[in-house]
This record gives C-alpha cells, structure tokens and sequence, in this order.
C-alpha cells in the first residue's frame, strides 16, 4: 500500500526532515484480540515526533524553554494491517514545510518487510503564555526554519 499524501508540498519547499525509530509492540499495548490497541498508535507516532523534535532543536521543551506550548490541533490515523505483539515494526516521522507558525508531520509505521501497517499525521499549532495562537514563527524557530530552507539541516 502506498503512503497517504496527508501535505502537499509547494514548488520551492525543502523536503520534508525524516526520522526511522525501531519499534516492537509489547504485551501491554494489545488488546483481547492479540493485536495493538488503537489508542496506541498515537503513542507510537508521538515517539517518533518527539524524537524528530529532539534531533533538530524543535521538541517540547525548547519551545516550552521559550514561553511556547504546541499543542495538538488535528490528529488522524489510518489503520492499515493490524500491528502484532514481537513483530519488528519501524515508526517514520516527517515535519513538513510550512510558512506558518505551525508544526505539520505525518507517520507511518511499516513491518520488517516494509509493508504499510498504519499511518496519519498531525498539526500542532504555537501558544504563547497568554494563551495566543502565534501568527508569525517565534525568532528561533524562524532561525531553524532559515536552516532547514537552506539545506543546512
């Protein structure tokens, strides 16, 4: 099965940044039918996010360092193949472009034989202390941004 565009990039972006994590489903993540719970696949996407965040400079707590909280605005998985207990599985995380203060990354989680078991993405969008949703891109994610148009990353 192919990959869902879930983020259409424009001429000129930079291409998405990408990071593979390892992963196997444990026996406290299935549920009575021997296969991964639902609600756990969020958890397995936001491993891979935050790791992608933690490899760039761009994770929770260097915008929480600087008086930002990104929340979550949308989420949304696709279901696949059902995940099995000791299977290995890979989990993709990609930050896609875009000019405004917000965070758009898509999943995918594929088997050892590089089969589509599930995938999805999220928004998170920028928070100030006051609560405000920010327009414009904070100065160092606008710096990290620069970096990333620019091949640097």
């Amino acid at each position: 099965m192919k990959h869902p565009v879930y983020f259409k990039a424009a001429p000129g972006d930079p291409p998405p940044l990408t990071i593979s994590i390892p992963r196997r489903a444990r026996f406290d993540e299935l549920d009575p039918l021997n296969i991964v719970w639902h609600g756990r696949y969020a958890s397995w996407f936001e491993e891979a996010r935050v790791a992608l965040g933690d490899r760039h400079g761009i994770g929770y707590l260097d915008f929480f360092n600087r008086g930002i909280t990104i929340p979550l605005k949308k989420f949304h998985a696709d279901f696949h193949r059902p995940l099995t207990m000791n299977r290995a599985y890979r989990v993709e995380a990609r930050l896609h472009w875009h000019e405004a203060a917000r965070l758009d990354y898509d999943f995918r989680i594929l088997d050892a034989d590089g089969e589509l078991m599930s995938s999805g993405y999220s928004v998170q969008l920028m928070i100030d202390r006051a609560q405000g949703v920010l327009v414009a891109k904070p100065e160092f994610f606008e710096e990290f941004c620069r970096q990333w148009r620019h091949g640097e990353i």
